[in-house]
């Protein structure tokens, strides 16, 4: 009896000396990859927060990543304590992820295109964009998705890879823009008299800016009527409101000088034969 005592008790020392050094080994492990985890995570996010090109979901996006990554391998080292073969463990994850990047294809790219949006830049939140085939107001930027406001207040979610993939107009980028406009008259008006009541107008708004100068000039000999390119800068916010200003107001002053905006119309000669 006690000899069966003994070879259970030496049996006991034995596992414990094999697999409790393992078992320390691999708590050792555990808890260093976990704190190196949460230091690699909170590093990157100080480092990258005090660079104003990087977004905060693109912040939390890396070192959320960096965190897991570490915490996998950790994982991996401390099932090799334990005789796992690791090898083996990595190929399926590597053949499991291929798998899953197959099947997410369209998402992963929306992801990777959400990443290249929040690195690069080309817009904001606020902004107002065409991008996509698509005009409105930036509301959101996400990783996989991007939502905008039409100027009607319509919700609009465009995947980001289909923003990437496409020219973007930023509305918004500069501090001005420039308003564009082409008013025709009839021939028999006098050029630099119409010239000369569009400036009289343009100078009488005050959201025209006097730098870059206004630019007034015959663009065209049209069919039905003498077209004068007109081209004002303005505050980017002043765009519109001063577009519709001067709409209206070149249409009072040309009434009141008698200035006419011509039809279409065409001349048709008869010619009668004997």
């Amino acid at each position: 009896m006690e000899d069966k005592a003994q070879e259970y008790t030496e049996f006991v020392i034995g596992l414990a000396t094999t697999y409790g050094i393992n078992m320390l080994g691999a708590i050792l492990i555990l808890i260093i990859g976990w704190t190196v985890a949460g230091w690699a995570k909170n590093t990157i996010t100080r480092t990258l927060s005090k660079n104003t090109k990087f977004d905060v979901t693109l912040t939390s996006f890396i070192s959320s990543g960096a965190r897991y990554i570490i915490l996998i391998f950790t994982i991996i080292a401390v099932l090799g304590k334990f005789g796992v073969q690791t090898a083996s463990l990595i190929a399926i994850l590597g053949a499991a992820s291929l798998a899953i990047g197959l099947a997410l294809q369209g998402t992963l790219s929306n992801v990777a295109a959400g990443v290249m949006l929040l690195i690069f830049r080309p817009f904001k939140i606020g902004d107002f964009i065409n991008a996509a085939g698509h005009a409105g107001s930036v509301k959101n930027l996400g990783l996989f998705v991007t939502e905008m406001a039409t100027g009607d207040n319509v919700q609009i979610i465009i995947p980001n890879s289909q923003i990437w993939g496409s020219s973007i107009q930023n509305y918004s980028a500069h501090s001005t823009r420039r308003v564009d406009m082409v008013i025709g008259i009839g021939y028999d008006d006098n050029i630099d008299d119409a010239i000369t009541e569009i400036g009289n107008v343009i100078d009488a708004d005050n959201r025209a800016l006097k730098t870059p100068e206004p630019s007034l000039f015959v663009g065209e000999l049209a069919d039905s009527s003498v077209n004068i390119v007109v081209r004002v800068w303005t505050d980017s916010g002043n765009y519109w409101p001063l577009k519709a200003s001067l709409t209206k107001n070149i249409k009072h002053k040309f009434d009141e000088k008698g200035i006419s905006f011509p039809y279409p119309q065409q001349d048709v000669h008869l010619i009668k034969q004997s």
